[in-house]
């Protein structure tokens, strides 16, 4: 069933699934788009200050950004983004993590020049297999309406 702006309502939580991270996704990110020596050399990693080989914090937005696809954005009437307002990167990321996808509805607000849509805004999460957030996004979507409030 297509979601729609008016089927989203604050303190609305969505789970999106879980995504198995990998080192040779780590390193094949980090060498097309991040090549800093923690994300693409496990020997280097290790002299590093997280201790050993960590994914990109891009890495983990790209992965989150699948399972939001995937949980929610493919089967609803999203029409895009206009930003974020906050992207942290709060624990690193590891080989043989298993992250959570989740989204919370922080508040809705029909469009005041467009009446047939309108802004969610949402918390975005990724948690790791022991309950730590890893990265959380402060963003925006929009979604068309159900009806057009100008009918």
């Amino acid at each position: 069933m297509t979601k729609y702006f008016e089927d989203f309502s604050t303190g609305e939580v969505f789970d999106l699934g879980e995504v198995e991270v990998t080192e040779e996704a780590i390193i094949e990110f980090a060498e097309r788009y991040d090549p800093q020596p923690f994300h693409i050399d496990p020997d280097a990693a290790v002299d590093s200050p997280f201790g050993g080989l960590v994914a990109s914090g891009w890495h983990t937005c790209a992965m989150f950004m699948r399972l939001f696809c995937d949980g929610l954005l493919f089967d609803s009437s999203s029409q895009g983004s206009s930003g974020m307002e906050e992207v942290r990167w709060l624990a690193p990321v590891r080989p043989g993590d298993t992250l959570r996808g989740r989204v919370e509805v922080l508040e809705t607000k029909r469009s005041g020049t467009r009446p047939n849509r309108g802004t969610v805004f949402f918390r975005h999460e990724m948690v790791n297999q022991d309950d730590v957030v890893v990265m959380r996004m402060v963003g925006r979507g929009l979604y068309g309406t159900r009806h057009d409030a100008s009918d």
